[in-house]
């Protein structure tokens, strides 16, 4: 049970921020900081403070306007501290990641009494790499066979005048301490490109053996994290520490309470993650270059001991996966069937995940070699990393810090192609969700290479073993977690556990005054596109003369780009397109067009009905054009769909329709962002009303007024 000092420690910073605030208390806000705190400190451990209970875990929706980021840091800042873990606070966005490290936490601090150290976390790949800026701006013809080789794995050596510059400059800004190495903090546009190659990943990295380990900007960044109360990730980066076991870039799993903001993300996130992907030709190429620079590089160099034995080996293991990896590339190609294009890249999807017998056992051949090169690789980079450490004879310390990004890299590669080819090799265990395995035709240019993918279609063991089972505790939160008013999706996709607690917490808005909700009289079906689109584009002009800043969300590009070009030019002038400029300038001009007494149409998609905040004016209406239901050919949903239907369930109704109901509670969602908001929401499809699953998904909305003509 929650002690009493410490419900009276949140009850005191609760009506301390208010108060400081000039707030009242919110209902729903309320209810969220007692259900975490409930949940939380009903943990128990023992002398180590390991927990000994019951997974941990509670499930808030929290509609717009109740106010998460203060609920769960105000109920669960008091509770980590005392029980000495770190609080770890994970979003999907980068823009609600910044605004809780620069607005909401220095804000929850400051007024509500609470003392605690907070900061943000990122990823290797946001930091600048010393190493890399020596290697780039050395002079002369030092070490031209580790450069070349450099140059296959992303360090482009030959660089142009302008890039020169830009190094020179990184170094003298973080010489003179005007630049800390992290890519945000940098003063003006970088190009992607040109970052990729001053920065570094896991198996690049050399750690404390780097000589400028001690100037290295995420080495500084992560020693921050060690002495914060709060960390503020992603979830990709939670994902990626969970992956190296937990522990290796944040605190473990077991020392740690996570509260994942916008949760309804985590499941698809997970699954990206420990997805696998190659691109047969690809990888020739990469085999091909690999097996002569290395042999190169043995030629170059006098290399004693083990480490040159091993580097011997390793040019005819790279040449016997290259003959695998040409024979697989004609096996997939009579083993897959690929729609004529049409606009999209063509893909094959295995039915069932089930890879004809050949293909397996070619796998099985080529998880071998990759094995071997994998097995080899780590030899090297662990004998290099001694070298490093001056402990091997004859092998120069400038040498091996030179040899292990590449060797590091190479390893990197070798073992992503092995958990690719792993998972081709096997049958799926009997019962259990199976992987789904697709292949995508690529043309690039005229030169066609065939991707191979796979990917499972649920995260939940993943995230049960890895996380819920794992961690002290921990909160998933979100405005959107039910789907047609129950946790079962959320539960499903994620795996959350039996013991979690689940609730529902009311938003302050009242829909029903502040937004009517509107279902025009259309004869055309949704399901006939072209139809659809000629009934919109009869329809819409009328409906954008009634507010002057409307969000319109489409469920297919094309669709969008039709009734664009259909409205008219004297309709056009006014219309904001996605994909005619970035989003962020997208909707600055929109701003901008409203603040001048100008009406602004926005046309959107996906990524516009999540996320997006227009409150006030920007958005009094949202126009949506079809119930969102998921693209049919994505190949991990198809193949869900197919493992729900063989086990004698209905797909539609268990995947497609509880989907869909989130998507339009988010796109609907875009209306009232404020409690003095007020608008109309127009959903521009007769199937809420005639179809068996429109009710369903109508009732799952929040109340707004309705009007069904």
């Amino acid at each position: 049970m929650l002690s009493n000092d410490l419900k009276q420690s949140i009850q005191q910073a609760y009506r301390q921020f208010l108060d400081n605030k000039g707030l009242k208390p919110r209902y729903g806000q309320k209810l969220m900081i007692a259900e975490i705190a409930r949940t939380l400190g009903a943990i128990k451990s023992d002398d180590e403070g390991k927990r000994t209970s019951d997974p941990a875990v509670a499930v808030v929706e929290a509609g717009t306007g109740t106010g998460k980021t203060v609920a769960y840091a105000l109920a669960a800042i008091p509770i980590a501290q005392a029980a000495d873990k770190r609080l770890i606070i994970s979003t999907a966005t980068v823009a609600l990641q910044e605004q809780i490290v620069f607005k909401d936490l220095p804000d929850i601090r400051q007024q509500s009494g609470l003392k605690f150290s907070f900061t943000l976390a990122k990823g290797r790949g946001r930091y600048v790499c010393l190493s890399k800026l020596d290697h780039l701006l050395q002079s002369g013809q030092e070490n031209v066979a580790t450069m070349e080789l450099f140059a296959q794995e992303g360090f482009h050596i030959d660089v142009d005048e302008g890039a020169v510059k830009l190094y020179q400059e990184m170094v003298e800004q973080l010489a003179t301490n005007r630049w800390d190495g992290d890519r945000d903090n940098w003063k003006g546009e970088l190009d992607e490109g040109l970052w990729r190659t001053v920065t570094t990943d896991h198996g690049q990295c050399s750690g404390r053996r780097c000589t400028n380990f001690g100037q290295c900007a995420f080495y500084k960044a992560r020693e921050e994290l060690t002495r914060a109360d709060v960390v503020v990730a992603n979830h990709d980066l939670v994902l990626a520490d969970l992956a190296l076991g937990g522990g290796a870039i944040l605190s473990a799993p077991g020392d740690s309470i996570y509260i994942f903001d916008e949760g309804h993300h985590l499941p698809d996130k997970a699954i990206n993650h420990f997805a696998h992907h190659g691109r047969l030709h690809g990888t020739e190429s990469w085999l091909e270059q690999s097996s002569k620079q290395v042999s190169k590089l043995v030629a170059q160099n006098a290399l004693p001991g083990d480490l040159g034995r091993w580097l011997e080996q390793l040019p005819p293991r790279l040449q016997e996966a290259l003959e695998s990896q040409r024979q697989m590339y004609a096996l997939m190609e009579s083993a897959t069937e690929f729609p004529n294009p049409d606009g999209y890249r063509p893909s094959y999807r295995f039915p069932n995940g089930v890879v004809p017998a050949p293909v397996r056992e070619l796998a099985g051949h080529l998880k071998a070699h990759f094995s071997t090169i994998c097995e080899l690789l780590t030899r090297l980079c662990d004998e290099l990393k001694e070298a490093m450490d001056g402990k091997v004879d004859g092998v120069d310390v400038i040498d091996a810090e030179a040899w292990y990004p590449l060797l590091g890299a190479m390893l990197s590669r070798a073992e992503s192609a092995f958990g690719l080819w792993q998972l081709y090799s096997i049958e799926d265990p009997e019962g259990e969700p199976p992987i789904a395995r697709w292949v995508q035709l690529l043309d690039q240019e005229g030169h066609y290479d065939l991707e191979v993918a796979c990917s499972p279609i649920l995260a939940a063991r993943t995230l049960r073993q890895s996380l819920w089972n794992c961690c002290y505790g921990a909160v998933v939160t979100s405005a959107t977690l039910t789907a047609l008013g129950r946790f079962d999706r959320i539960q499903m996709r994620a795996g959350i556990p039996d013991s979690a607690s689940c609730a529902v917490v009311p938003s302050p808005f009242y829909h029903s005054d502040a937004a009517t909700l509107r279902i025009p009289a259309m004869s055309a079906d949704p399901k006939l596109p072209d139809q659809h689109t000629e009934a919109v584009i009869e329809c819409l002009p009328a409906m954008l003369e009634e507010q002057p800043g409307t969000l319109v969300l489409f469920s297919s590009r094309r669709q969008m780009l039709d009734v664009f070009a259909g409205v008219g030019r004297q309709w056009q002038q006014r219309i904001l397109v996605q994909g005619d400029r970035s989003k962020q300038e997208l909707l600055t001009q929109h701003r901008k067009r409203i603040d001048d007494d100008k009406p602004s149409v926005i046309f959107g998609l996906a990524s516009f009905a999540e996320g997006v905040d227009l409150p006030g004016r920007y958005c009094e209406q949202v126009i949506i054009a079809k119930i969102p239901f998921a693209v049919p050919d994505d190949p991990v949903e198809a193949a869900l769909g197919e493992w729900i239907e063989s086990r004698g369930g209905n797909s539609f109704m268990e995947i497609s329709v509880p989907d869909a109901s989130v998507r339009l509670v988010q796109a609907c969602g875009r209306l009232l962002r404020t409690e003095s908001d007020r608008g109309l929401i127009t959903i521009l499809d007769r199937r809420l009303v005639t179809a068996r699953y429109g009710r369903a998904l109508l009732d799952a909305l929040p109340p707004f007024q309705r009007r069904i003509d």
